[in-house]
């Protein structure tokens, strides 16, 4: 299976790496900056077990050479649009699309422009960009979700399957991955917008006044919004999320909160922006959302 991976960051770096290792036929689609970095320095992966360093396949858009088999979209959601124009010459009639993004907006926006060829993929990992581009792995923490949107898993899907598992991470080959990106969003989203608005980790902001009644409290907004759009709440599923984010114990942001400390552009209409459209189409009160949502345009305006 030819397998083009769209962004080499520490999502795509990652999965595609430990791929590549595997002895997958892997290929990384990268911007000029990334292409030469990895052409001097070779794929950097930090673990908390070792470092290793590979030189894997590279390719930039308008040098692409004929379709691929599985497409594993990584890049952040406003890099969308244009990471669409990048795939289209490697599309072919078999190829699949597994977009690994935050959110569920990116879905419609994919199933526009590729139709079925689109599939539901996520991951879980705590990794991120080290100074001179390496890919670190920060905790063991390192699963692919993925499966057919409809919860049909045909052949297509389990030659997927079949390609994917073996390669050094976990994977689920998923019967109802729907229901796995509504409950990722709703992780995602609570975490983004509590630890943005608190400016701080679910420790020091579960410790502070108020704190748990503002995280519980943004939970609920969510999980209203994404029930009125299709979500059927599986309740232990959502009691263990609610339960992870409101343990004092244990000290966690998210990525869009990094993002924000460090000045960078953030997917702040993806991940909060969407759901406040959302609750206004369904009419879903959500006052806590929309003073997140209003914090963080204001940071990009200022930004």
């Amino acid at each position: 299976m030819r397998i083009l991976v769209v962004g080499a960051g520490a999502t795509g770096g990652y999965f595609g790496a430990r791929l590549a290792q595997a002895g997958r036929d892997v290929t990384f689609l990268v911007r000029e900056r990334r292409f030469q970095q990895l052409k001097a320095n070779g794929m950097v992966l930090k673990t908390p077990d070792s470092t290793e360093t590979l030189h894997p396949q590279l390719v930039q858009a308008g040098t692409l050479d004929g379709s691929y088999d599985l497409i594993i979209l990584t890049v952040k959601s406003f890099g969308l649009a244009q990471a669409m124009e990048d795939i289209a010459p490697a599309v072919g009639p078999d190829t699949l699309i597994m977009p690994i993004l935050n959110g569920m907006r990116h879905i419609d926006t994919l199933q526009k422009r590729f139709g079925d060829k689109v599939i539901g993929g996520l991951c879980k990992i705590n990794a991120t960009l080290g100074e001179n581009g390496e890919v670190v792995q920060m905790t063991p923490l390192h699963i692919l979700f993925y499966g057919a949107l409809n919860g049909v898993n045909d052949a297509r899907l389990q030659r997927v399957d079949e390609t994917l598992r073996g390669a050094q991470f976990n994977t689920v080959f998923a019967d109802n991955i729907s229901s796995e990106l509504w409950e990722k969003w709703l992780l995602l989203s609570t975490l983004g917008a509590v630890c943005c608005l608190g400016r701080g980790n679910t420790q020091q902001i579960l410790t502070s006044q108020g704190g748990e009644a503002l995280l519980q409290g943004i939970f609920g907004e969510v999980l209203k919004v994404i029930s009125a759009e299709g979500y059927l709440e599986r309740p232990a599923v959502t009691a263990k999320i609610l339960e992870t984010l409101n343990n004092p114990a244990t000290p966690m942001t998210s990525s869009m909160y990094r993002d924000l400390t460090q000045g960078f552009d953030i997917e702040a209409d993806q991940i909060i922006g969407d759901l406040v459209a959302r609750a206004t189409r369904n009419g879903v009160a959500t006052p806590l959302l929309n003073a997140v949502y209003v914090n963080l345009q204001v940071y990009l305006k200022n930004r």
